[in-house]
């Protein structure tokens, strides 16, 4: 399957046109719209944010991955596989994650252009088509190289930062919530939230972390908007106080 992983939105063209590529060069097969509201133009956000939403899919899957301020510029484009699953991209950092904390990992430079090659829409134009032929089983040998490892790769560790909001204003972090005890105070914004298992331990409207669905630990709150009450932001620094591992934050 084709998994598309990006800050494209969804108020404008670029998500359809890139599905019109991929239809033409693999259309037996699913494509499934993973999340196009990854943080604007914020590739270490992304590139944790991909590592966490990744690990829910089977070894096979092609990852379509576009945060990429840096279109048109000097940085490279490259193919990653890590652990079996295939990550298209930038080499801007955004797939480092993944590749950090593969266990087996290989990356290829993609040294092909196509014909007509927007300056500013290598998402369509580059990376669309060599996803949709991997994806199809056809590996295009001919228009890779490979390479020892990515440019630009991010540190791999815990990132005690708020990486994506959802339209709920649950704030994800990207702490990983299988690194933390339950009795931890999360430290965010000069406010000392607690630990709820669940929203509904939690009063109607009072704030709270907890480990969300992605294993990511999440600032909420109960039937409110934690990004409204908290006054948080993409980027705001968060520390867990409390935990064993809080020497990492």
């Amino acid at each position: 399957m084709l998994v598309l992983f990006t800050d494209y939105g969804w108020a404008d063209p670029y998500v359809g046109q890139v599905k019109a590529v991929l239809a033409a060069e693999a259309p037996a097969l699913p494509v499934i719209d993973l999340l196009h509201g990854a943080p604007d133009f914020n590739a270490h956000a992304g590139a944790h944010l991909l590592d966490a939403l990744c690990r829910s899919f089977p070894a096979g899957s092609v990852f379509f991955c576009v945060v990429d301020p840096g279109v048109g510029g000097p940085r490279q484009a490259v193919v990653v596989e890590a652990d079996g699953r295939w990550f298209v991209g930038p080499d801007n950092g955004l797939l480092s994650v993944v590749a950090a904390r593969a266990s087996q990992v290989r990356t290829w430079r993609i040294v092909w252009q196509p014909e007509h090659l927007s300056a500013t829409f290598h998402g369509r134009d580059l990376f669309a088509p060599i996803a949709a032929w991997i994806a199809a089983g056809r590996f295009p040998q001919d228009k890779l190289k490979r390479c020892d490892k990515l440019d630009v790769e991010f540190d791999a560790a815990d990132l005690p930062r708020l990486i994506y909001i959802d339209h709920y204003g649950n704030a994800w972090t990207g702490l990983r919530g299988g690194l933390m005890a339950g009795e931890s105070v999360l430290e965010v914004k000069g406010r000392s939230l607690p630990y709820c298992r669940t929203f509904s331990e939690a009063g109607k409207g009072a704030a709270f972390w907890h480990v969300n669905s992605s294993g990511l630990v999440e600032v909420a709150a109960n039937r409110a908007d934690a990004a409204e009450l908290l006054g948080l932001k993409v980027g705001d620094p968060v520390r867990l106080a409390g935990s064993p591992d809080s020497h990492l934050h």
